[in-house]
C-alpha cells in the first residue's frame, strides 16, 4: 500500500524503516501503523524523535495516548501504557483496554460480537457479497469485521482517527489487516485506491463534513464493487436517536441511489436465513437506523440481495465457538446499564431459540479475547 502526504497530497515514500517521508515532512510509523494524522505535529514529532533514537516502544507508548476530538473519558497513565506494552504478548483483549482506559468504548468493544447492530452489518454486506479480493473500512475501530473479512481471504485496509484502536486490531482481533492511522476530514493519504468493497460500519453518523466523505467513499469503490454503510442514525426514532441524526430526506440526499435497508430487517434474515428486504426512507419513529449499499446492478427494491444462508455472518466451519460471555447460563450479565439501554431490546442470544451460531449465544471470539 501506498501512501500520500494528508497535507501536500505528495507521494509519501520510506525513508527509514520507521518512517514515511515527502519533501519538507515526515510522519511515524509504529508497528507497521502509518501515523497521518493532521493536527497533531507535537505528537508527530515526539514519535519521529523516539524511533530516530532506537525507541520504538517509547514512540508506541507516546501514540497509545492519543484520542478522538470527541472524547470525555479518562486520560491514559504513563504508567499503565508501559505496562501495557511490555505485556502486550500476553494480555487479554480486555486486559489491555482497561490499561487504556477505554471505559465504555471497551464494552462496546469486548462484546460486539454479538450486538444487533454489528450483526445487522454483517447481514448488510452478505446479502450483497461480491467475492470482493480488496476492502477497505473507515473508522474501523479495533478490526471486528476486519476479522472476518480477512478469513475469508480478503486484503484489507482499515483505517482509524485514533492509533491505539488500530494497534488493538492488529496485535489482537485481524492482524493480517494493515491499517493506517488518519482523520477523515483532511485529505485522505489513500485517496487514489481503489477497493472491491468499501465500508464505514457503526461511525458514518458521527463523522463531520459527511457529504465529502460520502462522496470520498464512493469514489474509493472499485468497478463492479460494493459501498457498505451501516447505522445511519434515524432523528424521527420514537425516544430519540442513541447518537447524531438525520432526518431521512437527509440521507435520501447524501446516498440517493443507494438501497436502503431497516436494521432490524437485516436481524431478522439473518436469524431466518432469508435474504433482507429492503426499504425506503421514512420518517417511520420505529425505525432507529437504516443501513445502504450502492453497487452496479442492484435495483433499488434490493432485488440482488442474496439469502444469508451461511457466509459473512455466520462463524467459519472450523471455528472454535464458545458460550456468548453475556449469558450466565439464561440470564443476561449486562456489562452496564448503558449497554444494556443502547442494546438490550435487540439482542438475538436473549432466546434460546434456533441455531445458537446464527442467534450468537455461541461465538467465535479472538484467541487472546
Amino acid at each position: 500500500m501506498t501512501y500520500r502526504s494528508p497535507v501536500t497530497g505528495r507521494p509519501l515514500v520510506a525513508d527509514t524503516p520507521h518512517s514515511l517521508a515527502a519533501p519538507g515532512e515526515r510522519w511515524p510509523v509504529v508497528d507497521g501503523i502509518p501515523y497521518l494524522r493532521t493536527d497533531s505535529e507535537g505528537l508527530v514529532a515526539v514519535a519521529l524523535d523516539h524511533l530516530d533514537a532506537g525507541c520504538p516502544d517509547d514512540a508506541l507508548v507516546a501514540l497509545l495516548t492519543d484520542q478522538d476530538a470527541w472524547w470525555t473519558g479518562p486520560a491514559t497513565d504513563l504508567g499503565e501504557l508501559k505496562q501495557l506494552v511490555r505485556e502486550r504478548d500476553t494480555l487479554s483483549l480486555r486486559a489491555a483496554m482497561n490499561l487504556l482506559r477505554m471505559g465504555p468504548v471497551a464494552d462496546y468493544f469486548a462484546h460486539r460480537w454479538s450486538d444487533p447492530t454489528y450483526l445487522a452489518g454483517l447481514a448488510l454486506v452478505e446479502a450483497h457479497w461480491r467475492q470482493p479480493g480488496t476492502g477497505f473500512e473507515l473508522a474501523c475501530g479495533i478490526g471486528h469485521y476486519l476479522r472476518e473479512l480477512a478469513a475469508r481471504g480478503v486484503a484489507c485496509v482499515g483505517a482509524d482517527v485514533v492509533f491505539s484502536k488500530c494497534w488493538l486490531a492488529k496485535h489482537w482481533v485481524a492482524s493480517t489487516a494493515e491499517y493506517v492511522v488518519f482523520d477523515a476530514a483532511a485529505p485522505w493519504p489513500m485517496e487514489t485506491h481503489k477497493f472491491d468493497l468499501v465500508a464505514c460500519h457503526d461511525a458514518f453518523y458521527f463523522l463531520p463534513d459527511q457529504p465529502r466523505i460520502a462522496g470520498l467513499l464512493r469514489d474509493s469503490v472499485a468497478p463492479g464493487g460494493v459501498l457498505a454503510v451501516s447505522h445511519l442514525h434515524n432523528a424521527a426514532v420514537s425516544g430519540g436517536a442513541m447518537g447524531p441524526a438525520r432526518a431521512s430526506a437527509e440521507w435520501a440526499a447524501l446516498f440517493p441511489d443507494a438501497v436502503v435497508y431497516d436494521e432490524r430487517e437485516l436481524r431478522r434474515a439473518l436469524l431466518a436465513s432469508d435474504a433482507p428486504v429492503a426499504t425506503r426512507w421514512s420518517d417511520d419513529s420505529a425505525i432507529e437506523a437504516w443501513s445502504i449499499i450502492e453497487a452496479d446492478g442492484v435495483e433499488a427494491d434490493g432485488r440482488a440481495a442474496r439469502a444469508l444462508t451461511g457466509g459473512l455472518a455466520m462463524p467459519l466451519v472450523d471455528a472454535v465457538l464458545k458460550p456468548n460471555p453475556l449469558l450466565d447460563g439464561d440470564t443476561p450479565d449486562w456489562p452496564s446499564d448503558r449497554y444494556r439501554a443502547e442494546y438490550g431490546d435487540a439482542c438475538t442470544w436473549l432466546s434460546d431459540d434456533g441455531d445458537a451460531a446464527r442467534n450468537r449465544r455461541i461465538l467465535d471470539l479472538p484467541a487472546r479475547w
